[in-house]
């Protein structure tokens, strides 16, 4: 095959236009289009069972080898559509193939779930004949509506970050794009083709032309509805975080009991830890950690029935726990060069060197305070100092444990007593005792400069663990 390409994919869902698209791009010489080759309940169409000498047992087996025939057995460019429940296994193959033309068909999302109900209550899914066209109004349904919308949407993300990631681009169709023959010409130049078409194929007929209103029959409340939905997305909050992984090195598990501690950093660590041990009786220098990702899987696989857990800190006592421990005071563990640029450059208002009689409990709370308004420019992408694991949301580092495996279990530290108590009775020990409380941080307690202020700041640096976990205020 000449040109940039080898083989073509129509990344497009049901009632999106694919099988007008398909229809004409068929119609040129040298493109040819093989239906829903990876449709997992059939190949290429249905009730067929092979496709280019290969069977769909075939292609199940080894998926690549229908990407071969479909490139070296085609009339001229082949290729196929992809829907993004089809064989996932060939996903990846083709999102990191250059030679791989992308072809990103789209539409109104209402118009297609209105469109997939009709067809879904009819029966009728291609029209060739205007005079066996069968019609029915359809009940709209939001919460359906709002999983379909997800669905089309998470998808369409998945491919436009693959596709930058890649360094790749694709060509974007809109459903109204394949009435135009000029659109329909110049993907056939973006796929190498040569030829043109002189009209579009006319043996497909649009199944439902009429307006929405009349093939809905409650459109009122289809109305009130969408109108209560986002589709600007205003409400979200921003993330400027980057992705975290998992720690892995850092998870904790029991010497005996088949349970794994995924800490959260400035979180309850200490205490969850001793816990652990005392389930065992065993010091907890001794419980099993720095482990990598395979040791963990072999002991995941040992310990049959385990438990994975991760307990969260109000981010008012996190973000406090963080500032004492890894800012303010010198020591170990503590970030000696985040300190100095944090006092020089962003005048963080602590002393130099260690704490002294001079910084008394107002000065403490405006620290804290400053801290906060660092922390809040910090995982904004703000500032060029790292966004540490010990200050991150907790939102992301939740997002990056599950990574690796998500926890069975997360527990707020003000219900450590009664949730890890219950999740030692589900590994077997009837007789656990109760976490241990952390104790104050810092020069001073929390309680002693907490106040709306510095709720209000710590609001504005995490509301994504605000809204995520439902925090209240700390006090």
């Amino acid at each position: 095959m000449t040109g940039n390409f080898d083989y073509f994919v129509v990344f497009a869902e049901m009632r999106t236009g694919s099988n007008f698209l398909e229809t004409n791009l068929n119609a040129f010489d040298g493109i040819e289009c093989h239906g829903e080759a990876f449709n997992p309940h059939f190949i290429g169409y249905p009730n067929k069972t092979e496709m280019l000498g290969l069977t769909q047992a075939e292609r199940d087996e080894v998926p690549e080898r229908l990407i071969g025939a479909v490139k070296g057995q085609s009339r001229g460019i082949g290729g196929f559509r992809y829907f993004h429940d089809h064989d996932p296994r060939i996903l990846d193959l083709m999102l990191d193939d250059p030679r791989c033309a992308k072809i990103i068909l789209t539409r109104n999302p209402v118009e297609s779930y209105v469109s997939w109900k009709i067809a879904q209550a009819t029966g009728q899914w291609k029209l060739t004949n205007v005079k066996r066209r069968r019609d029915s109004k359809i009940t709209f349904d939001p919460a359906e509506f709002e999983l379909h919308v997800g669905r089309l949407q998470a998808f369409q993300v998945f491919l436009l970050n693959r596709l930058q990631a890649a360094g790749q681009t694709g060509f974007y169709l809109a459903y109204e794009d394949l009435q135009s023959l000029e659109v329909m010409n110049g993907l056939a130049r973006y796929l190498g083709c040569d030829a043109r078409l002189e009209a579009l194929d006319a043996s497909l007929k649009k199944q439902n032309p009429e307006p929405l209103e009349s093939k809905v029959e409650n459109f009122a409340e289809m109305e009130r509805a969408l109108a209560g939905l986002d589709p600007f997305n205003l409400t979200r909050t921003p993330n400027f975080e980057p992705r975290r992984g998992a720690a892995v090195p850092g998870f904790v598990s029991g010497a005996r009991a088949p349970l794994l501690y995924m800490p959260v950093r400035s979180g309850p660590e200490a205490e969850v830890c001793a816990w652990l041990a005392a389930l065992d009786a065993v010091p907890v220098e001794t419980l099993p950690t720095k482990l990598n990702q395979k040791a963990l899987r072999q002991w995941m696989r040992r310990k049959g029935g385990h438990r994975r857990f991760t307990v969260l800190r109000h981010p008012v006592a996190r973000a406090h726990a963080a500032f004492c421990d890894k800012i303010l005071i010198k020591g170990p563990g503590c970030y000696r060069d985040i300190r100095r640029t944090l006092r020089n450059f962003h005048k963080l208002p602590i002393p130099q060197g260690e704490l002294d009689e001079s910084y008394d409990r107002d000065a403490h709370r405006q620290a804290f305070a400053a801290f906060l308004r660092f922390l809040k420019a910090n995982l904004a992408g703000q500032t060029g100092i790292r966004m540490d694991a010990h200050w991150a949301t907790q939102a992301a580092v939740l997002e990056g444990l599950a990574e690796f495996a998500p926890p069975d279990m997360v527990v707020r530290e003000n219900e450590m007593a009664g949730y890890l108590t219950a999740l030692a009775r589900q590994v077997g020990y009837s007789k656990a005792p109760a976490p241990l409380p952390a104790p104050e941080t810092g020069p001073f307690p929390l309680a002693e400069i907490y106040d709306a202020e510095i709720e209000a700041l710590t609001r504005d640096a995490y509301l994504r663990d605000y809204l995520t976990f439902g925090f209240g205020d700390w006090a």
